[in-house]
């Protein structure tokens, strides 16, 4: 029989009993209208469910309103239905890929036909977004049979929507319309386009049909809608301040790091100041990784196709590599290396290993390569060749929670240093429905998944869930964290991993003198150096920490007649390991000074006939100006001492 009466559990674990086909929005109105009117989709039993759709059984029931993540991106998505009318109407004959929601906004892929679309369009289509907004037309779900939905899109004569429903079956097909629009999509939907209050379309670009270089390119329009005008000025103004702090702006200002087409995309060139700046964040981890007993190690940059073969990389990634290496021995081929686990087995398995002798913790900055698609290339976040701060502890299976917590103990170290106070941890699991993609037994991913879950509540961790975001050789752990501008980078990972151990046949003898496998804690706290300092060159507008910026002081000399001066005060702070130059340069002292702050220097010394005459230094302080005269040695004390303080609160 029918079920007529559900019962609908709240988040605050309340019940309400309502009549079988109740939609969200019905139970939404029954507690407040005020809620109502803000509400823009709903979870139902963990899933997002339109407001209107009717509720058959008894459920758990989250409303969602602009707050909410989920909220935020069933309106995106809705915004990109809302532009592909806008669109249907300018450009009759238009044809349409997909129109996901991204993490900030929206895009959409257009085919324009024969037709050059311009970037002067986008405002036009802005207007016409938001005319068609205040019809407040309904998103309306309608479930379809492969027949009709083929039907459709073949008199309307859209031959993506048609190659997309024949990967779909019966059951399957939904139809949304508002206003005079008919998609294809699975939704869910905001209630209605209403509530589409402020539009901005920010870019266009190429995008070839599925991802593939061998289809038609299409345009893709990016945007971004709010409920409220007030919210996009904001988002528009966070743009602005992003721009300034992009990485790779600041990089060539500092002078940190470069590419060069004659070396290859995405592999950046280290210049000094940048190789100086990197070497203290190694230098950092390694000190503290020492502390916690690790062992420092080496592998090379390439390795035998057969090595990655046996950890699973080439089926899995050889795609994604550089061609193998031919050598002149017949059969023989190497690969640059795209991960450093591989190596770090085969060091385990240089001698015998006892119980006793675990666990082994395998440090090492190890660089890595993998061919990204050109188009995917972005500054330091997106390279095809970075170094990783990775290690790899072998262990017994009653060490992995001790080992896997003070890894994530470390993590928090590395972020607490470099100011990064909000992030969330992501459990990564595997896919239930498509265990296809990964290796070894279920027995062992749930014990794996199993002490990462526990590890994390232990800790105290602000944690998410994630299927199918797992490695292919186990779940793991990832830190996403929150820069200055509130945007969200995935740093550090920690992950378990039963397979390579079994793979590589790694073994230690236990306590009863018979033969175990270990378990393999893959880490990596800053995650790849590139990615980090990329990242925290934006976080912190690359006005870096005292204690890790590339020039902690500029001496500047008045005149060139101080130049002798400048210098002696230039060896005296550096027998003191300190940071700095002198800007010998013939430019007036209001120059020097603007560009030092420019340069994100910290301190500049201003040396003159007075300072030369009294040994002394005029000092200011970016951003705070001038701190007067000091001595010398009172100005070392003072930099020493701020630079210990950091390094204390570390």
């Amino acid at each position: 029989m029918e079920q007529k009466i559900i019962k609908i559990t709240l988040p605050d674990a309340s019940t309400r009993i309502f009549e079988a086909g109740t939609s969200s929005m019905d139970i939404a109105t029954s507690i407040s209208a005020g809620l109502a009117r803000n509400v823009l989709a709903a979870e139902v039993n963990g899933e997002v469910w339109d407001t209107a759709r009717p509720i058959y059984t008894d459920a758990t029931l989250k409303l969602l309103t602009w707050n909410d993540q989920n909220a935020q991106t069933t309106f995106w998505h809705s915004s990109a239905h809302l532009m592909a009318e806008a669109l249907e109407a300018l450009y009759p004959g238009v044809k349409l890929g997909i129109g996901p929601a991204i993490e900030k906004g929206f895009y959409y892929d257009v085919d324009f036909g024969d037709r050059d679309f311009s970037l002067t369009e986008l405002e036009q289509i802005e207007k016409k977004m938001l005319e068609l907004a205040k019809n407040n037309s309904v998103y309306s779900r309608k479930e379809v049979s492969k027949t009709e939905a083929f039907e459709y899109f073949s008199q309307k004569g859209d031959e993506y929507k048609l190659e997309l429903i024949e990967g779909l079956q019966d059951g399957q097909i939904t139809f949304y319309t508002q206003g005079s629009f008919v998609d294809l999509c699975k939704g869910p939907h905001i209630p209605h386009t209403g509530f589409i209050k402020a539009v901005k379309l920010l870019s266009v670009a190429g995008a070839y049909w599925r991802g593939d270089i061998k289809r038609k390119q299409m345009t893709r329009i990016y945007g971004i809608t709010f409920p409220q005008a007030k919210e996009l000025k904001e988002y528009l103004e966070l743009l602005e301040e992003a721009k300034k702090r992009d990485h790779r702006k600041i990089g060539k200002e500092l002078e940190l790091f470069a590419f060069s087409e004659n070396v290859g995309m995405g592999l950046p060139l280290w210049l000094p100041k940048g190789t100086a700046l990197r070497e203290r964040l190694e230098s950092f981890l390694r000190k503290e990784q020492i502390k916690r007993g690790y062992s420092q190690v080496v592998s090379p940059h390439i390795g035998h196709k057969n090595l990655y073969i046996t950890s699973g990389h080439y089926e899995k990634y050889g795609a994604d590599s550089f061609q193998g290496i031919k050598t002149p021995n017949e059969g023989e081929e190497f690969m640059l290396k795209p991960m450093n686990c591989p190596h770090h087995c085969e060091m385990y398995k240089t001698k015998p290993r006892s119980y006793r002798d675990l666990p082994l913790r395998l440090a090492e900055f190890g660089t890595v390569y993998r061919y990204e698609q050109s188009g995917e290339l972005h500054g330091l976040t997106r390279v095809r060749g970075f170094t990783q701060d990775d290690a790899h502890i072998f262990c017994r299976p009653d060490q992995v929670k001790f080992e896997f917590i003070n890894v994530i103990n470390l993590v928090l170290f590395v972020f607490n240093a470099f100011g990064f106070k909000d992030f969330t941890a992501q459990i990564s699991l595997r896919d239930p429905d498509n265990k296809t993609k990964y290796v070894g037994s279920d027995e062992n991913w749930e014990i794996a998944e199993r002490q990462i879950q526990e590890a994390a509540t232990e800790t105290g961790l602000k944690t998410v869930t994630e299927l199918g975001e797992a490695a292919f050789y186990g779940p793991k752990l990832d830190f996403m964290v929150k820069d200055a501008l509130g945007r969200k980078w995935q740093l550090g990972t920690v992950q378990v991993d039963y397979n390579l151990p079994e793979r590589f046949s790694l073994e230690y003898v236990g306590a009863d003198n018979q033969k175990h496998r270990p378990v393999m804690i893959h880490r990596a706290p800053f995650g790849s150096m590139e990615r980090f300092v990329a990242v925290l060159i934006e976080h912190c507008a690359g006005n870096f920490p005292l204690w890790l910026t590339p020039e902690q002081f500029a001496i500047l000399p008045i005149s060139e007649k101080y130049n002798d001066y400048a210098q002696e005060v230039l060896q005296a702070l550096q027998a003191q390991e300190l940071r700095g130059v002198v800007d010998e340069r013939n430019e007036k002292i209001g120059r020097k000074i603007r560009d030092a702050e420019v340069s994100k220097v910290p301190f500049m010394l201003v040396v003159g006939e007075q300072e030369a005459a009294s040994k002394t230094v005029a000092v200011r302080r970016k951003g705070q100006g001038d701190l007067g005269t000091m001595e010398i040695a009172a100005f070392i004390s003072r930099l020493s001492s701020e630079v210990n303080q950091e390094l204390t609160l570390v």
